[in-house]
């Protein structure tokens, strides 16, 4: 695949109006979120949950990706169809996770670093030749009072330059994703501290590694409060940190930013990208790739029953249009009403 190639996919991947949705969540991490609903957790579960999210009817107006796990883009459904080839017959473009995790950082006391490069190059083969265009890898940055340090900091950059060019050199566009964790009880200054740190080493890396800015993109945590803090910070506060901080690290090379949701509620992530796209003068396109922010209403409806399929893809679908709405600068509370209407 050329650099071409690359940018062209990078660009599809931020059309107008569209965004990612990351259904991506490793065994564990759903197993944990489809406890919390009573539903058991099997190759069987987890393949009837994500073939109910991509056969949503009309779901293609407002997705143009999905990120999936090693275990869904190797399923098929009932009939034979692999989930993939769900995907891409709607026009939306397959993306595998490809990161192994985190795993405690060594001398570095509560800090951690993603694991995954060992073998990266044959397995980026591998989901290429099953049709993915693009890759996405994470790595977790904890707020600390002592945290985070500068040595974890370059590590995980180093990292996930190097998954990148990797990506990049199999034809893949690589989705980088520093993520700024919301626990603790930190202020939306010492988020904005540190998300700026993280980004300014993380594209110092990308350069070090010859990544093509153009042919990426970029997946960070919106600048915010603690999860502990008593601190509010309202749509116009996040918007203006979460800018400022993007246009001090972010080259305008990068052609999108798409925001993970990282513990918000999918109301407070939607109306935070909402006033980003309010903001005048963006070098790139602001957009979404969300997972809870975009499925949690549709996991909490499905429950694992049959009967409860339309209701969550119906959930499923108007989550994706606020989104998509919010994608434009559009969205407002008074269009949430469909929600509380389809719950109740």
């Amino acid at each position: 695949m050329t650099d071409i190639d690359l940018i062209t996919t990078a660009l599809a991947l931020v059309a107008e109006g569209k965004g990612i949705l990351a259904a991506d969540e490793s065994t564990g991490t759903i197993t944990r979120r489809f406890t919390a609903v009573g539903v058991d957790s099997t190759p069987d579960t987890r393949r009837d949950y994500r073939t109910m999210l991509f056969t949503t009817p009309r779901i293609e107006a407002y997705l143009t990706g999905v990120i999936m796990y090693d275990e869904t883009i190797r399923q098929a459904m009932g009939d034979g169809t692999l989930l993939r080839d769900v995907l891409t017959r709607n026009g939306i473009i397959p993306g595998i996770k490809v990161d192994k995790g985190t795993t405690e950082l060594a001398n570095f006391p509560g800090e951690v670093v993603t694991e995954g490069l060992d073998g990266l190059r044959e397995r980026l083969a591998e989901y290429r030749a099953m049709g993915a265009r693009f890759c996405k890898w994470r790595s977790v940055i904890r707020i600390g009072d002592s945290i985070p340090t500068r040595g974890c900091l370059a590590i995980n950059a180093h990292v996930m330059a190097r998954y990148a060019a990797l990506c990049q050199e199999m034809g893949l566009v690589p989705i980088v994703e520093p993520e700024v964790l919301m626990d603790g009880d930190h202020t939306i200054e010492r988020c904005e501290e540190v998300t700026t740190a993280t980004l300014h080493h993380t594209f110092e890396q990308l350069a070090e590694q010859r990544v093509l800015l153009e042919g990426m993109l970029l997946k960070p945590n919106m600048v915010v409060p603690g999860r502990g803090s008593i601190e509010e910070a309202n749509p116009a506060a996040v918007a203006e940190a979460t800018v400022r901080t993007l246009r001090r690290t972010v080259p305008a090379a990068v052609p999108g930013v798409v925001f993970l949701s990282g513990g918000q509620t999918p109301e407070q992530a939607t109306a935070n990208l909402n006033a980003m796209n309010n903001l005048e003068n963006l070098p790139w396109e602001l957009s979404f790739s969300f997972a809870r922010a975009l499925q949690g209403p549709a996991m909490d409806a499905w429950r694992g029953k049959a009967e409860n399929v339309q209701l969550a893809q119906e959930l499923f679908y108007h989550r994706a249009k606020m989104a998509s709405a919010a994608r434009e600068g559009e969205y407002s509370e008074t269009m949430e009403t469909a929600t509380a209407r389809l719950s109740g």
